[in-house]
């Protein structure tokens, strides 16, 4: 009977472990963001909270006519197109000929971030498209409108007319690891819904010829199509918008580049409550610390700055922030707020998510010794005001394209015509009727939505002011400068 009894206890003992075991599994199981080390992780739970979020967006540029130069031939006229050139030849042997763009459409991905109507995309899924279509999860369509871009960090801000949408959780990309699963979910090749798998490969990476160089860099996989597209972690939160892949052949040879939402979110706010981004300044250049030490050490000189890792400081401007700190020439910043910076894209990252008049906290080294600072961040143009952006209203002009007859007699092949000044900033500086505008800030001047866009970026510059050249209708030539700031 004891022995009987020795091998129930043992049997008890067995089945208590698997009942055990057994809870510990459903618990985990349950828990997506806690993976167990050495197990596989699912990944169906983070598609499903994402795919339902993430929109198709198709982009159509209506076709449109516009002049340009071509080589004079004496010939043309008769056998080539006899009524598509007008105007003797010009200075350069050439003819003024109209040409038709054709209808462009292209498609991308945006996310949406509220269920009344908002989605983020990338600026060049938007820019410039005449008509944005959004067709939903369920392929639901509509119509939506840009509230605003902001081609720096390549991020847009779409709306469409829509309620109880399903909406995208939103997670601090900060809290990203290397190594950590992520999916990026989106649109790639006309391939609709589409949910690719990997790894964040690396954080805070630097990209030339981008604006704010801070990318989640990650192996999953990420086509044309993908732009705009969620870049979300196991529990299906967003961490980042998928904006572009570093390929020699256009499609994906390993890595992906996403925008982080610490970036996404100041941006966002910012469009919404201003209707630009806000972007605070520390008033210096320079670039990664190792960076700099290579290229002297290639040019024979050794450099001793007291640490391998941080921003060298090459220029800094006078009336900046960085000054106002005592950063000097060969200084480098090595901490904002108490958060380590090891190079200037992790700088950027962080400067991204202020605002002028923010106060931040600056540890640098100058002559390898720490100094830490309180500072004031400040806009482009030095100051801590909110920069608005301003529209063709603030010129108090009506202007229209100029016609063919005119580009004939004044030999031009483009313009503006001021058909009309009332009070405004065109007024106070002298523009007059009938003056035509051909270039503003070098700019050519071929249609309204060129000096619009003009007028915005200059509004929020550095030097918020527009240089315009053109003629009058007798074709004296003249200048005018408007100043934007207020």
């Amino acid at each position: 009977m004891k022995k009987y009894s020795k091998y129930l206890l043992a049997a008890m003992c067995v089945g208590a472990l698997a009942l055990s075991a057994g809870s510990f599994m459903k618990v985990n199981a349950a828990d997506q963001a806690v993976p167990v080390a050495g197990q596989p992780v699912d990944l169906t739970y983070a598609a499903e909270k994402a795919l339902p979020a993430v929109v198709h967006i198709k982009y159509v540029q209506n076709s449109k006519v516009s002049t340009i130069d071509v080589p004079s031939d004496p010939f043309s006229d008769f056998f080539n197109d006899p009524f598509g050139f007008f105007g003797n030849p010009g200075e350069n042997g050439t003819r003024k000929r109209r040409v038709q763009t054709p209808k462009r459409t292209a498609t991308g991905s945006g996310v949406i971030i509220s269920n009344d109507g908002y989605i983020v995309t990338n600026n060049h899924v938007v820019e410039g498209a005449d008509e944005l279509t959004v067709t939903l999860n369920d392929n639901r369509e509509f119509s939506a409108r840009i509230i605003g871009t902001d081609k720096t960090t390549d991020l847009a801000l779409i709306k469409i007319d829509g309620k109880s949408l399903p909406a995208i959780s939103i997670a601090n990309s900060d809290g990203l690891k290397v190594g950590e699963w992520v999916l990026a979910v989106g649109n790639p090749l006309g391939l609709n819904n589409t949910v690719t798998a990997g790894i964040v490969s690396a954080k805070a990476r630097s990209l030339d010829g981008n604006g704010i160089q801070s990318f989640i860099q990650t192996d999953a996989a990420i086509n044309q199509g993908n732009s705009g597209g969620a870049l979300v972690n196991t529990r299906g939160e967003l961490v980042g918008i998928n904006a572009m892949l570093a390929s020699p052949t256009g499609s994906n040879i390993g890595y992906g580049f996403a925008i982080p939402t610490t970036i996404m979110n100041k941006v966002v706010a910012d469009i919404k409550e201003f209707g630009t981004v806000q972007r605070a300044m520390l008033g210096i250049k320079g670039g990664d610390v190792h960076n700099y030490i290579d290229a002297q050490k290639e040019d024979g000189k050794e450099v001793d700055l007291g640490t391998n890792e941080g921003v060298y400081v090459s220029e800094i401007d006078s009336e900046g922030a960085g000054a106002d700190a005592g950063l000097q020439k060969d200084d480098v910043i090595t901490h904002i707020d108490g958060k380590k910076v090891t190079k200037m894209s992790e700088l950027q990252e962080i400067m991204a998510s202020k605002r002028p008049g923010d106060k931040v906290s600056l540890t640098y080294l100058h002559n390898k010794k720490s100094t830490t600072k309180t500072i004031t961040l400040k806009n482009a143009q030095g100051n801590t005001k909110v920069v608005k952006q301003a529209d063709m209203d603030v010129l108090g002009a009506d202007v229209r394209p100029v016609t063919n007859q005119q580009k004939e007699q004044l030999n031009i092949n483009s313009g503006l015509e001021v058909i009309k000044v009332n009070n405004g900033k065109m007024k106070e500086a002298g523009v007059t009727k009938g003056f035509i505008i051909q270039k503003v800030n070098d700019e050519t001047m071929q249609s309204i939505e060129d000096l619009q866009k003009a007028v915005k970026e200059a509004s929020t510059s550095k030097e918020p002011v527009l240089i315009i050249r053109g003629l009058y209708p007798t074709g004296k030539k003249a200048y005018f400068v408007i100043d934007l700031s207020e």
